[in-house]
Parts: structure tokens; sequence; C-alpha cells
């Protein structure tokens, strides 16, 4: 690994942390996918929040969707904000389960109901599958709004990574659908563009969790082996020549992250086309360096969210 001036809090874990990995087929995919699930310790549930499993329709003819709901148990003097989570991994890996954690502690600490949605992955099945079972978890969270006790003008959607990149093209193509109405959107560190080309996607090229070699097999599985020519700008949205429309933004990027520039050039198309956006890149920090809550920069960033979703959702 090159020598990153990475903050002293990551220094310790470092060796520890995956770097560039063979994500060349669907096989060795699937042995990585299984690898974390054996791994993955998930934290204690809350005792202040409510977890609910549910099979929700797909788009058309596909296939049913998972979603997890999370309640505050704490009774609410009217209809709660709703906030739509979509987990990261590269399109290829995550689940719900690697979420949990975050997905209680923003229903908890912001008084949101929060929907978890596991979305079909790549390579298995390429864009469009998984923007649309977002949009179907989109479209069932507007219709069931008064079931689940949630504001339909106060529901906000976002993601980590991948996750980011989703939640994006979510936005585009609810606006460019006339709805569902979405009131914020939380882009983590996202991944928006398949050219590859920013300064910080060239530069970091073996950098823990994320690196430029990763990269190029996301975007490849992703768009699927069919794909020709420029991509729907749902799937890259930092495609899209018109921001304007969007709803408020949150961007986080990390220092030493392939996806930062990408990010940061997200966020000032939208301000550029009169959307209102916060950006925060965080020095020191890598991309998933959220993974590690111990550190300085984690816990600030994490702060951060919660004041301003409270903020943007208690208005």
């Amino acid at each position: 690994m090159a020598d990153y001036a990475f903050d002293k809090d990551f220094i310790p874990f470092l060796p520890e942390l995956p770097t560039v990995q063979d994500y060349s087929t669907v096989e060795k995919i699937q042995a990585v996918r299984a690898m974390r699930d054996d791994t993955f310790v998930s934290a204690p549930p809350r005792d202040d929040v409510a977890t609910e499993e549910r099979g929700i329709a797909g788009l058309g003819d596909a296939p049913e969707i998972a979603i997890r709901i999370y309640r505050p148990k704490n009774g609410a003097d009217g209809p709660r904000p709703g906030f739509l989570e979509i987990h990261g991994g590269g399109f290829i890996l995550g689940n719900v389960e690697m979420m949990d954690g975050w997905c209680e502690m923003i229903a908890a600490k912001v008084d949101a109901v929060v929907v978890s949605v596991e979305y079909r992955l790549a390579p298995e099945a390429p864009f469009p599958a998984g923007i649309e079972d977002c949009y179907a978890a989109l479209s069932w969270l507007h219709a069931h709004a008064a079931e689940l006790g949630v504001d339909p003008e106060r529901i906000a959607i976002g993601g980590q990574s991948a996750g980011g990149g989703l939640a994006a093209g979510l936005a585009l193509m609810a606006r460019d659908k006339g709805g569902p109405a979405i009131s914020y959107q939380l882009l983590e560190i996202p991944e928006l563009d398949d050219r590859l080309d920013t300064p910080s996607m060239l530069a970091f090229q073996d950098t823990p969790f994320w690196n430029r070699p990763n990269a190029v097999y996301s975007w490849q599985h992703y768009l699927g082996p069919d794909h020709e020519g420029e991509p729907s700008i749902y799937a890259a949205p930092s495609r899209a020549e018109d921001l304007s429309g969007l709803p408020p933004a949150y961007i986080s990027t990390m220092e030493f992250d392939p996806l930062r520039d990408e990010g940061i050039r997200y966020a000032m198309g939208m301000l550029e086309a009169g959307v209102s956006v916060e950006l925060h890149n965080y020095a020191g920090t890598f991309h998933g360096s959220a993974f590690l809550p111990q550190a300085e920069p984690t816990r600030r960033n994490t702060d951060e969210i919660v004041q301003i979703l409270r903020r943007r959702l208690h208005p």
C-alpha cells in the first residue's frame, strides 16, 4: 500500500483491511459474499427500536423484494419522517443486515421510520434491476405512509457508496417520473461515474476497502456484459446534464477514496443547478473508514449526519 496520510485513529487497523480484490467472476463475488456473511457480527439490537421484515412487490414481473422496517418504540405526537436506506457494496456485495446498526441508530436518534431495501445485485442482476427495486421500495413507502405513521411530505432517501449512487439515481428517476416525492437525499461516499477518469480514481490504486481495480469490476458487472454506449443517468448519475429540480442533498467524501472527486463534482453540479447542497470532505479518511466507529473522523461524520437529518426532517 502506498504511504497515505491517514488519520492516526485508523493506523492500528490498516493491516487487517482488504485492498485490491478479485471480483472478476460471479463465482468469486459469491465467495466474497459468503465469507463476509460468515464473519459479519451484528451489533445487539436496540431496545428502543422495533424491527419488522416484509416482502413487497417488485416492478412489473420482477421478483418480490425483501425490506426491513425500523420504528422507534416511543410514542409520537403525529406522523414521523420516513427514510429509505440503500446499502452499499459496489453494486455486487452487501445486504440489509450490514446496515442494521446504522438503521436502528437513525430511527432512534432522528425519530424516523427507516425502510431498508434488499435490492438485487450484479452480476446476477445488472442495471436496471437494483434501481428498479429501490424505486419500488420508495413507491411502497409512500403508498403505506399512513400505515407506517410516516408523513409523506418528509420522506428522505440515502445510501453509502453504491447505495449513495443508487440514491442519486433514484432522485433523478423520481424527478423525471413526477414522483414519488423525496424531501432530502443523503449521499455518503457515492459511486456515481462509470468513466473512472477523475484524479482521485486514477490516483488511488490500492486504498483500503475500495480502489480503482475494484471500481473497474464494479461498473463492468453493474452495467452488464451486453452494455454498449453511454449508460443511463439512473445508472451513472454523473452523466446527467440537468441536475435541476432535485431534492436538497448532503454529500460526504473521504480524502483517500477513489470516489472522492466524483462526489465533489456531483455536489458542485447540483449547486450550479440551484439545488441546496451540504458537502463535507473528511481529511485522513478512506472509502469505508466509517466501518471503524471508534475513530474520531467517523464519530464526527455520524454526529453530523444525525444533526443534519434531524434539522431537515423535523423543520
